[in-house]
């Protein structure tokens, strides 16, 4: 579910009723969840944020950027509890006990938990049904380190004798979810008086060690290995119970006191001690800060109007410190309102309130005032952290790695724009590239309407690169136009071009649109079949190797000839194999589904 970086589309603050519709929502989904669980975990007075992620996936977060509940379908039927939360409140769901750490390595790195990897206590076997929710535990920690759902009942799992997939893990410990807020996770050196968790990379490493308990007198569990390195022979000193009942004792239901690596711990306590001691006045410095910050890289012209609060969650907020949690409360302004409105009063920023929606509106930002003059902004640094496992797996598929960016170069129509910024007219550009020029002109000149700050004036050089030759003779030009429309108009007006990369190679520029692949399946004498595959060199494939290479696939023929009267080749291959040929281009090769053109003649 987040083994890959998925963007968020929108960032919204929760209301009232939302968020007593999802604290309903959870407590059916969660019957083990009491209400003094859930205000730990979503504390009543404490803002709640809700992020969209293109997978339709929905991510509901506490202030400061913490998840504590993700639900995959957006609907509110398949909601879950992120590993913070757990951490949080481990009992609000049962738990499968891991045989140990080389277990563990297979479901930290996205795999699905396997009946044969779960420790079995004296009992018996945990009865469930299918699609309940479960978490998943190392040996002598409470600290659960996935969550899933199962896959099928107690019962049908003793019929198949303990064999398949018992777990469908839908988020763990370290996946993308976990990454995007560890920067704004505060952890302490506590999390439990006895039990201490080593660092992460022992949940992976499938290291072996035995934990015990000083105070507590017995050992929660001990781990062996027999004489073969065999880690899944584990022999626990007492039960899963047991061990659970011992180490409840001195568990304390607070994220803040759960114990990782001393470096990230004592960084991040040092930014808690700092955000603990600061005033209303340094509160308001650290807001005047992140707005600069945001107003110089993340918040364009283009996004303007803009409502307070999508200013606050996307654009202020991401802008803060790392480990630092940022609350308008306590400020001296109280209100977000209240501190936009003195921003305004020092001629910064314009901003105006909705009437019909009750909320603050940023119309338009002076960039020449002297505060914004003068700051100068932060460039972060993007951090790539990458195991040696996924390097060595990663690096053989990115010798065949495809990637296709559209890019447009500047027309006759609209090369004036460019010059008038001083831009290149020969360079191609993205679509956000060119979006951002023209509205660099708009800023330049001046052409936002006063009256409305969400429409441009049009002047002579702006209104002939969007439509000259585009009005039918004896029609008016408009006078103005939407904000939204100047960048879908003005990218419209320019030369499309496509670049193509393979595996790191030389990127190759074309003219115009991507032209698709055509695999077509036809009858030749003898009631034979035959596939045809042309247009492979748009995508960087060698026809000559791409035979071979079908030959040894399919193990039959193949040839490569030139295309009669046209530029290209042809490959032939001996078969109908049209469809595992497309599915082989898309897997093999990066060939996007959507550039793949099929056709089967001898189908009725």
């Amino acid at each position: 579910m987040f083994k890959k970086a998925v963007e968020a589309k929108s960032h919204q603050r929760l209301s009232g009723a939302d968020r007593k519709k999802l604290r309903r929502t959870v407590r059916n989904r969660l019957p083990l969840l009491t209400d003094e669980l859930l205000d730990a975990i979503l504390p009543p007075k404490v803002e709640i944020t809700l992020s969209k992620f293109q997978n339709r996936v929905h991510v509901y977060s506490i202030e400061g950027g913490c998840p504590m509940f993700f639900d995959i379908d957006g609907r509110g039927t398949e909601i879950f509890p992120t590993v913070f939360a757990l951490w949080e409140a481990p009992e609000m769901l049962p738990s499968f006990m891991l045989k140990g750490g080389e277990v563990s390595r297979y479901v930290l790195g996205g795999a699905d938990l396997m009946f044969p990897g779960i420790w079995i206590p004296s009992q018996g076997f945990p009865s469930f049904s299918a699609g309940e929710i479960w978490a998943v535990q190392v040996p002598g920690n409470p600290a659960p380190i996935a969550v899933g759902c199962t896959t099928m009942s107690s019962e049908e799992a003793l019929k198949a004798g303990l064999r398949g997939k018992a777990l469908r893990i839908t988020h763990y410990y370290r996946d993308f979810l976990w990454e995007s807020a560890e920067g704004h996770y505060v952890p302490n050196a506590g999390f439990m008086e006895n039990v201490v968790m080593e660092d992460p990379s022992y949940l992976a490493s499938g290291s072996v060690e035995e934990i015990s308990d000083s105070s507590a007198g017995p050992q929660t569990s001990t781990e062996t290995e027999d004489e073969s390195g065999d880690v899944n022979n584990i022999v626990p000193s007492t039960s899963v119970t047991d061990a659970k009942n011992d180490t409840e004792e001195h568990l304390v239901g607070s994220m803040n006191e759960l114990n990782l690596t001393d470096d990230v711990s004592s960084a991040n306590e040092a930014n808690a001690d700092k955000q603990n001691i600061l005033s209303p006045e340094e509160v308001d410095a650290l807001l005047d800060q992140c707005l600069l910050q945001a107003l110089h890289t993340t918040l364009k012209e283009k996004d303007l109007p803009i409502p307070g609060s999508t200013l606050w969650a996307n654009h202020v907020l991401p802008c803060r410190p790392s480990g630092l949690t940022l609350d308008i409360k306590k400020s001296s302004h109280k209100k977000l309102s209240k501190w936009l409105q003195s921003k305004a009063s020092t001629g910064m920023i314009s901003v105006k309130e909705d009437k019909h929606k009750k909320e603050i509106v940023l119309i338009s930002v002076n960039r020449s005032h002297p505060d914004y003059k003068s700051f100068k902004p932060e460039k972060k640094k993007a951090e790539v952290s990458e195991s040696p496992g996924e390097r060595s797996t990663a690096q053989p598929q990115s010798e065949k790695m495809l990637e296709i960016i559209e890019v447009y170069k500047p027309s006759i129509h609209n090369s004036a724009i460019f010059a008038s910024v001083g831009e290149d007219k020969g360079n191609l550009y993205t679509v956000s590239e060119a979006t951002d020029v023209v509205f660099r002109y708009i800023e330049k000149e001046n052409l936002v309407k006063p009256t409305n700050k969400s429409m441009v004036v049009l002047d002579a050089i702006l209104c002939d690169s969007l439509f000259k030759g585009a009005i039918k003779k004896g029609s008016a030009y408009p006078s103005e136009i939407h904000k939204k429309d100047v960048g879908s108009t003005f990218v419209g007006r320019m030369q499309l071009h496509h670049v193509v990369m393979r595996g790191g190679g030389e990127p190759v520029v074309r003219k115009g649109a991507i032209k698709p692949v055509q695999i077509m399946t036809e009858r030749r004498q003898g009631n034979k079949k035959v596939t045809k595959v042309t247009g492979m060199e748009t995508f960087l494939i060698e026809p000559d190797l791409f035979g071979s290479e079908l030959q040894k696939k399919f193990a039959c023929s193949t040839s490569v000839g030139e295309l009669p009267g046209k530029k290209g080749y042809e490959v032939l291959i001996q078969g109908g194999v049209i469809d595992n040929l497309a599915r082989y281009m898309v897997e093999h090769y990066g060939v996007p589904k959507r550039f793949i053109e099929v056709l089967d003649k001898t189908r009725k």
